[in-house]
């Protein structure tokens, strides 16, 4: 029988999945801290006796990521090398009683909406006055503001909706509240993020607010970027382009998901747009702002895309020239609209579909790259790799976009801060420079 570890209680918070996950676990952990508990996130030395999984569970890679983690720690706790395992977030959210059944050996489960419960299980009390308050856990200079929670779009493809719920935005007030005591911390970029920012406001204030929400946050003394994620493409507030194009604190940045062009896989997808307004809609963002750097996102080989689909949406993507891209195999998700479609795309065929788009974008990146080769940006850095300094430019986004490499044999840059950065040379994915003064 197993023993009960010698341990003290310390609280290991392991996150998985997107960076609406990395947030909530430090809403949580920042709880967990108010009510004096020892908390730490991906603990180095794992020696935690209590674990909290915060799953994903949006495609099939992340909902096997999320079991192997679980089984992990639950061969641990049988060890007696853990004590108590719990479980929360998307994959739980979805999936608990099937969880319940095959892997009855966490202590319990939890959804995306019960952190009250989950810290009552860890003899926690929910504090709801602390607006703002949480534990971050990206380096010291850069944070996730969540602006909403849940997913008001139909999308065919799309189980977010399950998982997370209707959209509610969060309030202005309380959104500068939490940014003010971010800049306070010396975080200098915030990444703004939600499961749609163009939809922000129409449930509180009656009106798409994006843009109010900007001129706000603008004001904070301290915070140097703010970056735009998960845009929807179906009712785009452009005066979000107007507050872009007039801020400097605004990074001239754009993540907006557009899965694919052709008119009837679009329609299928349920995505409440079609092939013209899109690319005009892209022609708006260019106009309106000529820098703008826009990253997007494609799911390919979706029920029924023919070759003749798949090829347009290669020429569009030629035509298009995305400074950031990234393409997907579709897979089924259960419960969805298009899970009652037949998945008549072969697997190798959608491989083959995600390469040839990601060679097509890889070359787009290097002649974009080229042209910067010889300006100087702002840039700021983020870590030290190796022998080089590791910075961004305000067109590049943490972990998936361009990186700016400084060779740390020769150069001198300071981490959490912004520097002038002279780009000599550039590959499809990494920028080669060196500080001015």
């Amino acid at each position: 029988m197993r023993t009960k570890s010698k341990k003290e209680n310390k609280i290991n918070v392991v996150t998985l999945g997107c960076s609406k996950n990395v947030y909530d676990s430090e809403v949580l952990m920042g709880q967990l801290k108010a009510n004096d508990k020892n908390v730490v996130h991906e603990d180095e030395n794992d020696d935690g006796n209590i674990v909290v999984i915060n799953t994903c569970g949006f495609i099939g890679d992340a909902k096997e990521e999320s079991v192997n983690t679980i089984l992990h720690y639950v061969h641990k706790k049988e060890l007696g090398e853990v004590d108590r395992v719990y479980v929360s977030g998307c994959l739980s959210e979805r999936y608990k009683p099937d969880l319940q059944k095959e892997i009855p050996n966490v202590d319990e489960y939890f959804g995306t909406h019960d952190l009250p419960n989950l810290l009552k299980v860890l003899d926690a009390d929910y504090k709801h006055e602390l607006v703002g308050e949480r534990l971050t856990t990206t380096p010291t200079h850069y944070a996730y503001l969540k602006i909403a929670e849940g997913c008001d779009r139909p999308c065919s493809f799309c189980a977010i909706p399950l998982m997370r719920g209707k959209h509610i935005s969060t309030p202005i007030e309380d959104l500068v509240i939490e940014a003010t005591k971010l800049s306070k911390k010396g975080i200098k970029e915030l990444i703004l993020i939600a499961q749609d920012l163009t939809y922000y406001g129409l449930d509180i204030y009656k009106k798409r607010a994006l843009a109010d929400l900007l001129k706000e946050l603008v004001k904070i003394d301290g915070i140097e970027w703010i970056r735009l994620h998960y845009a929807f493409p179906t009712g785009f507030p452009l005066d979000v382009l107007d507050v872009i194009n007039a801020q400097p604190k605004v990074c001239n940045y754009l993540d907006i998901p557009l899965q694919h062009i052709n008119d009837e896989v679009l329609k299928s997808m349920r995505r409440g747009t079609s092939h013209e307004k899109t690319t005009n809609l892209i022609a708006e963002f260019r106009k309106s702002v000529p820098n703008m750097a826009i990253r997007t996102t494609l799911i390919v080989g979706y029920p029924g895309e023919t070759e003749e689909a798949f090829q347009e949406l290669k020429n569009w993507i030629q035509e298009m020239r995305f400074e950031r891209l990234g393409a997907f195999a579709y897979s089924h998700e259960e419960n969805t609209h298009a899970a009652t479609l037949k998945d008549n795309v072969p697997e190798e065929v959608k491989q083959q579909r995600v390469n040839e788009i990601m060679d097509i974008q890889s070359q787009i990146s290097f002649e974009l790259n080229q042209k910067k080769v010889n300006n100087t940006y702002k840039v700021l850095i983020d870590r030290k790799d190796g022998n080089y300094f590791v910075g961004r430019t305000e067109f590049d986004s943490p972990d998936v976009d361009n990186e700016v490499l400084i060779d740390a044999t020769k150069h001198y840059v300071q981490i959490g801060k912004f520097a002038q950065i002279k780009i000599t040379s550039a590959t499809e994915f990494d920028l080669y420079g060196e500080p001015v003064s």
